[in-house]
């Protein structure tokens, strides 16, 4: 009961939040004085993000480890890992070229006509330079995991967990046990840990949007409202597509597993924060029956290489930056920006607006002005509460997807969720 009251409070505090940020905005006496107000907010914000951050990547670590012992062969990583890769380059391919496609025909930044000087002579304090694919391959790998943990870098503790995961399993089969079990119990204890943050969301989430409509108000959403209605209906077109695409491997299941993770949806949605959701998302799925020793290992992996939400919104920042400036980009151009951001957007979940930091660094490659960022950085919140979402949905079904291709003997619990798929009925939509 108390986890199927939480979504309505996550609700509520949504609806709570835009009004009390209204009101805060309204009788500011200056837009210095509501940004002052907002900081109050958002250190309620902070706070809970912090608990969040902290249970990442013990609990990372425990479930990917856990789930590499218990498969016990490097056969099983190898192809799980390459039908996860496989799925996660279609989605993004497919969600690029939706944004592509959407932001072209609209032209939502088409008659700003746009100068440099217009939009502000200040240097954008982004810091671009790091990306590389040298830097990126170089990156993967940790220096230390007590670094890696510290910093959250979601993609190099897979790393280490995966050597940890091979070594324990080989221990393993001499018959040391003890750490394997270990590994387990800790998994259990995270967990545990995740449902007392979680008792805090509502107010995290709270002081998220009342934090970012005292700063902008609602005059913002009317100003970009075209920008944000076709970046959301991109949006529902990308979840009708990934929808689509699980009915066809999951049947009628693909619902139950909305139905499961609705409430990782609202945390990543209203907190613009997909470690917010992680933990939630791991319940969910194991709710769904995906087998821990899959979802362990290409949930995190998701996390970095399967940003679907994300790619759709840097597809249409370039290019709506494009259009208000009044450049001219060929179909050539706009497929290599393609191919760039399909690059650049690899391990970027652990980093602050990370898709933000993406389109900075893509806009100078292809002669496009770099103060164009600042023209959708006011809305930034907004558009990042979506494609913070349509990440866990992304990577969810991805997971849920994989599951199911794993031959049924090697599964290490039962998926009745899962099996039920195989012969649709009204009765493999119920919980």
């Amino acid at each position: 009961m108390k986890n199927n009251r939480l979504p309505r409070h996550i609700a509520y505090a949504i609806a709570l939040g835009v009004l009390i940020g209204w009101l805060c905005h309204h009788f500011a006496a200056d837009a210095k004085s509501a940004k002052e107000i907002a900081t109050y907010f958002s250190m309620v914000t902070d706070i809970f993000l912090r608990m969040i951050k902290m249970i990442i990547a013990p609990l990372v670590f425990a479930t990917l480890v856990g789930g590499i012992a218990s498969m016990g062969s490097s056969r099983s990583v190898g192809r799980i890992g390459t039908r996860a890769m496989a799925w996660f380059i279609s989605a993004s391919v497919v969600s690029l070229f939706i944004g592509m496609l959407l932001v072209n025909v609209f032209q939502p930044g088409a008659g700003l006509d746009l100068q440099v000087s217009q939009v502000g002579a200040t240097p954008l304090a982004v810091n671009t330079g790091d990306f590389s694919l040298k830097v990126f391959i170089s990156h993967v790998f940790p220096r230390s995991i007590a670094e890696a943990m510290a910093n959250n870098e979601i993609l190099q503790i897979v790393v280490f967990s995966l050597f940890f995961g091979f070594a324990l399993a080989a221990v393993k089969k001499a018959g040391f046990t003890q750490i394997t079990q270990g590994v387990d119990e800790l998994a259990k204890v995270m967990f545990k840990i995740t449902d007392y943050v979680m008792a805090f969301a509502p107010i995290g989430v709270f002081a998220a949007i009342a934090s970012a409509i005292t700063t902008e108000g609602l005059g913002l959403l009317l100003d970009y409202s075209k920008l944000i209605a076709e970046f959301y209906l991109g949006i529902a077109i990308l979840w009708a597509v990934l929808f689509g695409a699980g009915y066809l491997f999951l049947g009628r299941s693909v619902f139950t597993l909305g139905k499961l993770i609705k409430e990782p949806i609202l945390l990543a949605f209203s907190t613009a924060s997909s470690e917010s959701a992680y933990p939630k998302t791991m319940e969910a799925l194991e709710k769904f029956g995906a087998p821990k020793r899959v979802s362990s290992f290409v949930l995190p992996l998701g996390y970095s290489f399967n940003l679907d939400g994300s790619m759709m919104y840097q597809a249409f920042a370039i290019m709506f930056i494009a259009q208000a400036y009044n450049v001219e980009l060929s179909f050539t151009q706009q497929l290599l920006i393609l191919l760039t951001l399909m690059v650049t957007s690899k391990g970027m979940a652990g980093v602050a607006r990370a898709s933000v930091v993406v389109v900075a660094a893509t806009l100078p490659m292809f002669n496009l002005p770099e103060a164009g960022i600042l023209l959708i950085l006011g809305i930034d919140q907004f558009l990042d509460m979506a494609r913070t979402a349509t990440n866990v949905v992304g990577n969810s079904i991805a997971t849920a997807v994989v599951a199911k291709s794993e031959p049924a003997e090697e599964a290490d619990e039962a998926a009745p969720v899962i099996q039920a798929s195989t012969a649709p009925s009204a009765s493999s939509v119920a919980v």
